[in-house]
């Protein structure tokens, strides 16, 4: 064999040994992990996408971080009023636990910034004070007080007023009679005393001053004698009563008399001055309310 046959035949076993050692060609490298710069929770890739800042957790500095404006509360992470209420989005969810969606988280009228920075109000309740009336409509409609249910404290919440015609913001407006002066009578009798009398005039003022008002006169007797007498006794009492109205100017169709004979409720002690109890043989003037509402007291 040749010489240039041998250095062929030594060529082709070098190949062979490189190609039996070397194997197939090798594999690409796996690509790199993904890389979450700011830790936010967003990867960098995502946040290119999105036009975040993948260096800043929380792009528009609302205090929700780009992962929560995303994922978790579906609002702008571009934009710190995602609503545009005027309140940020990391207040509403933190600290009024409002909806950074929706401008008006209770749909009452008056936005969410209105209502905590404004006017002081629950921006999660329609009616922050209970009386009946939209946050809305006593800030806006009627100039009420929207965090006290009676603006005017005259006993009606700011709803009765509206519903009866009056003014809410008027403590006079209704002028209410709560009570009137009881009047008592001696013995077996049914005149008015003096003292009686001023009682009354005292009675028959308020009524003249509120003459929506009606009256009802409920007279009786205590317990000494029978009971037919003492009904009568005390129709007389009542009539008395409604006498004195009339002759100073109260109309009688405002008034109903009625007696009722002996007191319902024995007396506990005898009168000292006389017979019988003092406290039982008495006319009530009980005021007849012509609202709808009656006022809490």
């Amino acid at each position: 064999m040749n010489r240039s046959l041998h250095v062929l035949l030594y060529v082709a076993l070098m190949i062979g040994s490189l190609t039996f050692m070397t194997g197939c060609p090798s594999e690409p490298p796996p690509p790199p992990a993904p890389v979450d710069t700011d830790g936010d929770g967003l990867f960098d890739d995502e946040e290119a996408k999105l036009g975040t800042d993948p260096a800043v957790a929380d792009t528009d500095g609302d205090g929700l971080n780009d992962y929560e404006e995303v994922n978790q509360y579906n609002t702008d992470p571009l934009t710190a009023d995602s609503d545009g209420d005027g309140l940020e989005d990391g207040e509403e969810v933190l600290s009024y636990n409002t909806d950074p969606l929706k401008p008006d988280t209770d749909g009452d009228g008056l936005n969410d910034y209105d209502e905590v920075m404004e006017y002081n109000t629950n921006p999660n309740k329609s009616d922050s004070d209970g009386d009946g009336l939209s946050d809305y409509e006593e800030v806006i409609t009627y100039n009420t007080n929207p965090n006290n249910p009676d603006s005017d404290g005259n006993g009606f919440n700011d709803y009765e007023e509206i519903q009866m015609g009056t003014d809410p913001n008027n403590s006079n407006d209704p002028v209410y009679i709560a009570d009137l002066n009881t009047v008592n009578f001696e013995f077996d009798k049914s005149n008015v005393t003096d003292q009686a009398a001023q009682q009354l005039s005292e009675n028959v003022q308020m009524l003249q001053d509120n003459t929506k008002f009606r009256v009802r006169v409920d007279a009786y007797t205590d317990h000494i004698g029978g009971d037919q007498y003492n009904l009568r006794l005390s129709k007389r009492r009542a009539n008395s009563v409604l006498k004195f109205y009339s002759d100073n100017g109260i109309a009688e169709d405002r008034v109903e008399a009625r007696g009722l004979g002996k007191a319902p409720i024995p007396c506990s002690g005898e009168d000292p001055n006389g017979r019988g109890c003092r406290e039982n043989r008495r006319a009530e003037s009980i005021p007849v309310n012509p609202y709808q509402y009656t006022p809490d007291m």
